[in-house]
């Protein structure tokens, strides 16, 4: 199936939490740093593990996480698996240019999405020849790169389930999780 015939809708849901409480509930990074290893873009694009840098130390000064859930939601059931890039795509481009706008107006720290990069084509991140990142602008590790769990942050912060395909198909629902490391008393998303 091609984007264009895929129908859907997506809804923002929005919590904020103390940066603080966040860490120490919700961040277990050996555990997903694990889970990291295993997967193909490791060590070989830019918003992949492992970094150059500490995550904490960039996170720590943040008094305060906005969190995005976005539920997408397609019209039609039992879709293959491999229309989730086509689902996903749109919405990412969408909340990831949101993002950036955010953290240049609060100062903050965006964290994105996992999974490809979106800024450059599949397979060809600087990163594979030991170049430095062609969009270090654009490019957000997410949320589960740093080893915070999206799985609880769902449950607990949003009262959502994160559900997976089974057999071949899509679930009833995709879910993406992102957020905004920042200072400010309140974000105006």
């Amino acid at each position: 199936m091609q984007a264009q015939e895929l129908r859907y809708t997506s809804t923002d849901y929005t919590a904020s939490v103390a940066a603080e409480e966040y860490i120490r509930r919700y961040l277990d990074a050996d555990r997903f740093l694990g889970y990291c290893k295993e997967c193909r873009n490791y060590g070989s694009i830019w918003a992949c593990p492992p970094f150059i840098y500490d995550p904490l130390v960039r996170l720590r000064p943040f008094r305060n996480v906005f969190l995005i859930a976005t539920r997408i939601e397609p019209e039609e059931s039992y879709l293959p698996l491999a229309c989730s890039r086509d689902l996903i795509r749109p919405e990412r481009v969408r909340l990831e240019s949101r993002l950036l706008e955010l953290e240049t107006q609060s100062g903050g720290l965006a964290c994105a999405y996992t999974g490809e990069c979106l800024h450059c084509p599949e397979g060809t991140c600087a990163r594979r020849k030991r170049e430095p990142c062609r969009h270090p602008e654009l490019v957000r590790p997410s949320l589960e790169a740093y080893g915070f769990d999206i799985s609880r942050t769902l449950t607990d912060i949003f009262g959502m389930e994160l559900l997976w395909g089974n057999d071949g198909k899509l679930p009833k629902y995709l879910t993406l999780v992102c957020g905004l490391f920042h200072n400010c008393e309140k974000i105006d998303y």
